[in-house]
């Protein structure tokens, strides 16, 4: 089961694990391009979409960990 998680894994927790990456991606081009170009609350405003991002991996860790925990109760 361990060994093939994301072939079981749910569509929530596959949701969750893409909008957390693309969050963290966008926010990190956000904050290049506003450090770059002087926009100092462009840089500001994407450190919010990266926290977002974080705390939907967090989310995902929870989601995958239930299901393991459920799984293993069987």
């Amino acid at each position: 089961m361990l060994n093939e998680f994301w072939a079981t894994a749910s569509t929530t927790y596959k949701v969750l694990v893409f909008s957390a990456m693309g969050l963290i991606a966008a926010g990190i081009v956000l904050n290049l391009v506003g450090n770059n170009t002087g926009n100092r609350g462009l840089a500001m405003a994407s450190l919010a979409v990266i926290g977002l991002g974080l705390v939907l991996h967090i989310a995902g860790i929870v989601v995958r960990g239930q299901t393991i925990r459920k799984n293993l109760k069987r």
